[in-house]
């Protein structure tokens, strides 16, 4: 098959915020691209966040420099505020909890319209059953927690997909665990839940496949088998999740798709020892240990600069860190990047250097590999192994040293580094968007061809 099934397509997403999501806010959009491209009519990208319709609408034209078309992309709240009566029409009679506190969402005339119950020591909020109040003019109703709010929301859509053919078969294509989990029952026979993977599942220290998993993982691969196909970005992760929790004939690996663009500068024309890392600055990607390595680098290759592009909370702390050990001067904290300053950076720059404690795929090596961009990384599960192939070098996950010792024989050795630059862009092209789309339509195609996973059976004839 070289095109989706005939269906109503809808991408599923928590929130998709530039600057705050990092490569989850590129790879979202990109969903949707890849939909159209393989054949989907007027796909839409939905959101459950409760963002005022402002910040909504600078995301959007923030988001545009990925191809998405404004009119594709819907809120449940921005919804609400244009017409509630979906909203008045799931809710029944009720009120309140007297005992929580509510965040209540305005309508067009600033009158409160949703109350949302705070929750902030439960990190199952999601999963609880706290009403969520409807205010109306003949007074509150309630839905059954966030599952009904989203729930009820998310069956208006389908009904307005429908609304010519109300047997239409509608593809979701979910982005996020903390929805999926609560859509592990939607007992709809025309809907087809797809469920994409984003990061990697296993505990700290995120090496161990048979480690206890945390709770929202946990609960999440506990009902793996209820969605129609699940997209896993690398081989590994596919193979170690169907060795603990069994195989499924609906597991197909995906990865995002990344845009390779123009073919990328050659290596003699870039900075001979200019560094740089892009990723938000959170415990996970261990920005501390990549600085800790340039201080190494620093003894050995006195003209070597480490840029860091990104921003997130660990921010002030590793600007200590820097000045701590006298890098101010070699280690700079850039802030965040667009796409296009991005290319730029990557087209400059020597190595890229990834001291990730673990990934899904590493969207950015990919994306720096496209721009003949050498790669040096921890060799962490699951994405750098798959991705770099012979783009770059691996050292062991954690091993500062070993990480130090390849940037400096790297940045000492132009011709190898020549030779990285040329495969790098090859190994970028397993991810261009024409490479994937086969597994893409072969995903959502087994889908469609069998029955839900969760639809009740029908009566007994």
């Amino acid at each position: 098959m070289t095109a989706l099934p005939d269906a109503a397509y809808v991408v599923l997403a928590s929130r998709v915020a530039p600057a705050l999501d990092g490569g989850f806010a590129v790879a979202v959009p990109r969903r949707v691209r890849q939909l159209q491209a393989a054949g989907a009519r007027h796909p839409l990208l939905l959101t459950l966040d409760a963002a005022d319709p402002a910040t909504h609408a600078r995301w959007r034209d923030a988001l545009a420099v990925h191809g998405l078309d404004a009119a594709a992309w819907r809120n449940l709240f921005d919804d609400a505020i244009d017409d509630a009566q979906w909203l008045r029409d799931a809710a029944r009679p009720g009120g309140p909890d007297p005992s929580l506190e509510y965040r209540w969402i305005p309508d067009a005339a600033g009158r409160p319209l949703v109350g949302l119950p705070v929750l902030p020591d439960n990190p199952a909020w999601h999963l609880t059953t706290a009403p969520v109040v409807v205010r109306t003019a003949d007074g509150d109703r309630v839905l059954g927690g966030f599952r009904g709010l989203y729930r009820a929301w998310l069956e208006h859509v389908v009904a307005e997909l429908r609304r010519d053919d109300p047997s239409r078969l509608v593809i979701v294509v979910c982005e996020a665990r903390q929805v999926g989990e609560l859509l592990a029952d939607w007992d709809d026979p025309n809907v087809r839940l797809v469920h994409t993977v984003h990061n990697s599942h296993l505990p700290a220290p995120y090496d161990d496949p048979c480690g206890e998993l945390a709770a929202p993982w946990a609960r999440w691969l506990d009902r793996v088998h209820a969605y129609d196909a699940v997209l896993w970005p690398t081989r590994a992760q596919l193979d170690d999740a169907s060795a603990r929790f069994g195989a499924d004939e609906g597991f197909f690996v995906v990865p995002n798709p990344i845009d390779l663009g123009p073919e990328p500068r050659d290596a003699a024309s870039r900075a001979p020892a200019h560094v740089v890392m892009v990723g938000r600055l959170a415990e996970q990607k261990r920005v501390d240990r990549a600085i800790e390595a340039f201080d190494r680098v620093r003894a050995a290759v006195p003209a070597a600069t480490l840029d860091v592009y990104g921003d997130g909370p660990l921010r002030a702390p590793l600007q200590a860190l820097i000045d701590e050990r006298g890098l101010g001067d070699v280690v700079r904290l850039r802030g965040g990047i667009g796409p296009a300053e991005r290319d730029a950076v990557f087209d400059t720059a020597t190595l890229m250097l990834v001291s990730a404690a673990f990934e899904g795929q590493g969207l950015s090596i990919a994306e720096a590999l496209a721009r003949g961009l050498p790669v040096v990384s921890f060799d962490a599960r699951y994405g750098p192994r798959e991705v770099i192939g012979a783009g770059g070098v691996l050292v062991a996950p954690g091993d500062v040293d070993a990480l130090a010792e390849a940037v400096i024989a790297l940045l000492g050795d132009p011709l190898r580094r020549a030779r990285l630059s040329r495969e790098a862009r090859e190994a970028a092209r397993r991810f261009a968007p024409e490479a994937i789309r086969p597994a893409l339509i072969a995903a959502i195609a087994f889908a469609a061809r069998h029955a839900s996973r969760r639809a009740r059976p029908g009566p007994a004839r």
